[in-house]
């Protein structure tokens, strides 16, 4: 049967939209499902425990398993300590297939995937999960209370914005019911797509989001530049500002564990198996975004999860001890996990954010956590490849005692830290670019050059001269690191993500060389064969650009198409019509 929302779109369906990237019609929900999958209600029922209560939009599918994943993962493990409400967010495996997306909805994505940053690139495999979780008494109730959750499904890792989202959304929905889940369903429906580089503003609930996206080439407006915009028209509510769509609190979520930051930054680079165990599902989920932030803009390839319980469908999977464990982020609050955990090499034992204890700071052995009352810390027997940055925890510390504003505390580590990993990563972006041919070896007639294949023992013989103490003081064995690095998948995604950027830079420059050659000189004294080769390539080359739409200037395009075309008219009329007819 038909929701009140998609009774409301009938109208939509009558008419199209002029999409952002020029393709011809938007349908009902192709917007919606460039920002979210679906909006979820769970609800606790007496006889079947966590249960889905509401899918928003109808038509949207979710396999029973990650059903199951959404209903666990939406409410806290122990709901004794969450009277009122809660946030928390979660990440899931997907199981279901998005391959018919529209295409509209792929177009966007495409064009999304190339000016986006990579560690905001939305997942194909796994769904972000965002909840608002009520508790409180209800007599009415038979359990005497009223506990439910409101979540939204997203492929994309906005933290802020999808908790501001749920924020406005969760408490309407509380107070007056599914009208509220209808309209803001149909509110996202007119959002335009994920832009980079440009100034969002979002309408919801009668309020607007004003957020902007990062591009590749430059990092997210700082919160003072965001608010010099004004509202959308004379006489209207500002809009909610949004000052980072992903950067979460990283100082607040470190105060506890603050002289292990460079430890923990060494952990994540590497990829190395870590549980943050954690009174809440807020700090849990918190801190887990929060580590794997911590080599931004390098992408965190391995799978974490901010939010995992023992009903997870990966469970077995991440705590069986006849195998080491695996690349993953858990983020766990049952007690439980303390003794099935217990093995694992990196454990951060989080306490309630209230004063910090000092013994906290010191690292403890990982065989020492028996317990989740063992006393907050980091239990892990790493040794550091770097020597600690005595410098900026002094700063910090001095921020702690002089009651520093945290805004400021967390600009200062968030800066550390990008220093830190752009020290790390300038010397392998320095020899990948190394790698590449040089321009005036891409020829027409031959197919485009590659990047030549990443050597670590040549890359490491280029550290003496411009390796990471050009931009950094730290000391140590920064060759070790790299060569632990070069182990992780960490290494493997920035790679091969830098391989095809520059394999397609080569791609675009080969095409321009093909534009400005004269073919029809080069054919003159060429077979059949090799002429139908040529324009067999030609074709690829722009099929190529279609694909994966690429850069390249619509004048330049029908230059190649008329070269192809002049070139087909050279061969016998009946090779040119089984040419033009493919």
């Amino acid at each position: 049967m038909a929701s009140a929302v998609d009774r409301d779109h009938p109208s939509l369906s009558s008419r199209s939209f002029e999409n952002d990237d020029s393709s011809p019609t938007i349908l009902p929900w192709d917007r919606f499902s460039n920002w979210l999958h679906c909006v979820c209600v769970v609800t606790f029922d007496l006889e079947l425990g966590q249960a889905m209560e509401v899918i928003y939009p109808s038509h949207v599918k979710l396999s029973e398993k990650e059903k199951m994943n959404i209903c666990y993962l939406s409410f806290p493990d122990s709901n004794s300590g969450c009277m009122g409400d809660t946030q928390f967010n979660f990440r899931i495996r997907q199981h279901t297939s998005s391959v018919n997306r529209k295409s509209t909805t792929l177009s966007a994505r495409n064009a999304y995937e190339r000016r986006g940053p990579m560690s905001l690139q939305g997942e194909n495999a796994y769904f972000h999960g965002f909840v608002y979780f009520r508790q409180v008494r209800d007599k009415t109730s038979r359990r005497g209370y009223f506990q439910k959750s409101v979540v939204l499904i997203t492929k994309l890792p906005y933290i802020n914005l999808f908790t501001q989202l749920i924020e406005i959304i969760a408490p309407e929905y509380f107070e007056n019911g599914e009208p509220c889940l209808e309209a803001a369903c149909h509110d996202i429906d007119q959002w335009a797509a994920p832009h980079p580089g440009e100034m969002l503003h979002l309408p919801t609930m009668g309020v607007v989001l004003q957020v902007r996206i990062p591009s590749k080439q430059e990092k997210a407006p700082s919160q003072s530049q965001i608010k010099k915009t004004t509202p959308l028209s004379p006489g209207s509510a500002p809009p909610i500002i949004i000052p980072s769509v992903n950067e979460v609190e990283v100082f607040k979520c470190f105060q506890p564990v603050l002289p292990h930051i460079q430890l923990l930054w060494e952990l994540i680079l590497t990829n190395e198996p870590i549980v943050v165990m954690a009174p809440s599902p807020t700090i849990c989920s918190d801190t887990v975004q929060a580590l794997v932030s911590m080599i931004s803009p390098l992408r965190y390839t391995s799978d974490y999860r901010p939010y995992f319980t023992i009903h997870d469908s990966e469970f077995k999977e991440y705590t069986t001890k006849t195998q080491a464990p695996p690349a993953v982020v858990l983020g766990v609050t049952n007690p439980f996990f303390a003794k099935t955990l217990q093995h694992w090499p990196h454990i951060i034992r989080i306490g309630e954010m209230g004063p910090i204890e000092k013994s906290s700071w010191k690292k403890k052995k990982s065989s020492n956590i028996k317990t989740l009352e063992s006393k907050p810390g980091v239990y892990t027997r790493y040794k550091t490849y770097l020597n600690k940055d005595k410098s900026i925890l002094k700063r910090l510390q001095k921020g702690i005692q002089n009651k520093r504003p945290m805004e400021v505390q967390d600009a200062m580590m968030r800066r550390h830290l990008l220093e830190l990993t752009q020290s790390f990563m300038i010397p392998l972006e320095r020899y990948v670019a190394s790698l590449m041919p040089l321009q005036r070896n891409i020829s027409p007639w031959k197919h485009p050059p590659r990047l030549r294949p990443f050597d670590p023992d040549e890359f490491v013989k280029t550290l003496e001269h411009s390796g990471p103490q050009l931009t950094s003081g730290l000391t140590g064995d920064w060759i070790g690191l790299y060569r632990r690095f070069f182990k992780s998948s960490n290494f493997e995604g920035w790679l091969r993500n830098r391989q095809q950027e520059v394999n397609q830079k080569l791609s675009l420059l080969h095409l321009e060389a093909l534009c400005d050659a004269d073919l029809m000189v080069w054919i003159k004294d060429k077979q059949e064969v090799e002429i139908v080769d040529l324009i067999l390539r030609l074709r690829d080359k722009l099929s190529s650009v279609s694909i994966h739409q690429l850069p390249v200037k619509a004048d330049r395009l029908k230059q190649l198409k008329v070269h192809m075309e002049h070139i087909i008219s050279t061969l016998p009329e009946d090779l040119q019509s089984i040419l033009k007819s493919n």
